[in-house]
C-alpha cells in the first residue's frame, strides 16, 4: 500500500507540528508519521516533575499561544495538553501508531517504509523525531563490576523507589540538578557527580525573567549555530531553588567519580562511598536510525546539514536538533522559527534534483555544522 504527498513529516512532537503548521500554511498537502499513540512527542514519558524553565509566554508553537499566565511556567503535562490541542488545529494528515522503519530513494523523491507496512512517498521529507529514544549512556568505568542500578534520566518518573538508595546524578545540565534535587528532599542520599561544577544562573535579571532578555537582546534567535562543534552545556536557571539546595549539601556535588566497583563509587579525592543507583543525566543524540540507509548521515550516526537542511540529499530537512540554528532550536521558542525559515527552502528545492544523491556542484563529503 502506497501513499504519495507532497511532504513527509516524520515525528509529531513539537518540531514535526511545527513543520506541519508552516507547510500546510505554504500550501502543501503534508503527512506527519507519529510512532506513538498521539501527537505529542516524547513529553508524556520525562520524569513526572519537570517544569519548563522558559515562561508560558515564550513556549508556544507558530500561530497558537500557549494558554494560561503568560509568565507561569508550565509543567510536563500542561505540554502535553497543549500539543494534544495543537495537532487538532492543523490541516495535516497525522498518523499516529506507525513508525517508520527507513527511507530510500524514489522518483519521486523519497520513499518512507514503516512497520505497517505502508510506504509514503513524496518530494520533500523533514526528521523531526528528536532524541529521546536515542539517550546518551556514557560508558562509565567499572560499569561491568557494579551490581547496582545504572540508568538513563529518560528511564526516571519520581524519586520514590529511590527513598533508601545513594543514588550518584552524572551531569551538570538542567535534568541533572533538578533529578538529583528532587531525590536529595526524599530520604536518598545523593551525589550529583560532573566534569565541570553546574553553572546556576538567575532566573530573573532586573525584574525580567532571563529570557526577555535573549530576546530582548536577539542572543535566543542569533544564527550561530553552525559554528558550535560541540554544543555546550546549558545552564540551570533558577529562582533560587537550587542554588540553596547544592549550598547546603542536598545533593553534594563531586568531581566525576574514577570508577566504579560492586557496592560503591571511587572519587578522585581518593575516598569511596557506597552506591546503589547511577542516573546518568547525560543528554541524548539525535534518533535518526531510519535514514541510515539514505546515507545521509555521518559515521557516528549524526545528520549531514547546514542550518536544518541536509548537504546529502535536496528536498530532506531536519528540525528539533540542538543548535540547529540558535540557542532555541531545540526549544518549544525556537523550533516554530527553525521551521518557517525550512520549509520556505525547502519548497524553493528545484524539482529535477529532488531525489538526487546530492546538491548539484556539492561533493557529497562537504558536511554542515556536523
Amino acid at each position: 500500500m502506497s501513499s504519495n504527498v507532497d511532504a513527509i513529516v516524520v515525528g509529531g512532537g513539537q518540531s514535526g507540528l511545527a513543520a506541519a503548521h508552516h507547510l500546510t500554511h505554504a500550501g502543501l498537502q503534508a503527512t506527519v508519521l507519529e510512532a506513538g499513540p498521539e501527537p505529542v512527542g516524547s513529553w508524556p514519558h520525562y520524569y513526572d516533575s519537570l517544569t519548563l524553565f522558559s515562561p508560558a509566554r515564550y513556549s508556544s508553537l507558530p500561530g497558537r499561544p500557549f494558554p494560561g499566565d503568560p509568565d507561569h511556567y508550565p509543567d510536563r503535562d500542561e505540554v502535553v495538553e497543549y500539543l494534544r490541542d495543537y495537532a487538532t488545529h492543523l490541516s495535516a494528515d497525522i498518523r499516529t501508531d506507525i513508525r517508520v522503519t527507513t527511507a530510500t530513494p524514489d522518483s519521486t523523491g523519497f520513499a518512507v517504509h514503516t512497520d505497517t507496512g505502508e510506504v509514503f512517498t513524496a518530494p520533500l521529507l523533514i526528521a523531526a523525531t528528536g532524541g529521546f529514544g536515542n539517550p546518551h549512556r556514557p560508558d562509565l568505568p567499572g560499569r561491568d563490576r557494579f551490581v547496582g542500578t545504572v540508568m538513563h534520566a529518560a528511564d526516571y518518573r519520581t524519586p520514590a523507589r529511590f527513598a533508601d538508595h545513594h543514588v550518584v546524578v552524572v551531569g551538570a545540565g538542567n535534568s541533572a540538578v533538578q533529578i538529583a534535587v528532587e531525590l536529595a528532599e526524599t530520604a536518598a542520599t545523593v551525589t550529583l557527580a560532573a566534569r565541570r561544577p553546574p553553572k546556576v544562573v538567575a532566573q530573573q535579571a532586573f525584574g525580567r525573567d532571563i529570557h526577555y532578555w535573549f530576546t530582548r537582546t536577539g542572543l535566543d534567535t542569533a544564527p550561530v549555530g553552525r559554528f558550535v562543534e560541540r554544543p555546550p552545556t546549558v545552564p540551570i536557571f533558577d529562582t533560587g531553588h537550587y542554588k540553596s539546595a547544592l549550598a547546603a549539601g542536598r545533593p553534594a556535588v563531586r568531581p566525576m567519580f574514577t570508577g566504579l566497583d560492586t557496592e560503591s563509587a571511587h572519587w578522585p579525592d581518593g575516598t569511596t562511598t557506597p552506591v546503589q543507583t547511577v542516573i546518568t543525566a547525560t543528554g541524548y543524540r539525535p534518533d535518526l536510525g531510519w535514514l541510515t540507509g539514505l546515507g545521509a548521515l555521518t559515521t557516528d550516526g549524526a545528520p549531514r546539514h547546514r542550518e536544518g537542511l541536509s548537504t546529502t540529499h535536496p528536498g530532506l530537512g531536519y528540525l528539533g536538533l540542538e543548535w540547529q540554528r540558535s540557542l532555541s532550536s531545540a526549544s518549544l521558542r525556537g523550533v516554530g522559527r527553525d521551521a518557517a525559515r525550512l520549509v520556505t527552502r525547502l519548497a524553493r528545492t528545484p524539482v529535477s534534483v529532488r531525489g538526487s544523491a546530492e546538491w548539484p556542484g556539492t561533493s557529497g563529503s562537504r558536511l554542515g555544522r556536523r
